[in-house]
């Protein structure tokens, strides 16, 4: 297994991490939708998102106050579209 092939598999075997991928998949989403989703409290979401962000699978932008997230490793879309 290639070494970000064992990144991705690592990430993703966080229930918060796999619901936060599972969301990001659709479109850019900001902080402020990502949390209600994942049913987490911030901090633990903010932390599984610096997490996915430091391992190179999201990037985040910053609109004004606002924090905003999208999937940066195209391999995610790929893992996903064979389910």
């Amino acid at each position: 297994m290639d070494n970000k092939l064992l990144i991705i598999s690592k990430a993703l075997s966080n229930q918060t991490r796999l619901d936060i991928i599972k969301f990001l998949l659709k479109s850019e989403k900001c902080v402020c939708e990502i949390i209600p989703h994942a049913k987490k409290a911030q901090p633990t979401v903010s932390l599984q998102l610096k997490k996915l962000e430091d391992l190179g699978l999201i990037k985040s932008r910053k609109q004004g106050k606002k924090v905003f997230y999208s999937i940066k490793e195209d391999k995610l879309k790929d893992i996903f579209k064979l389910f």
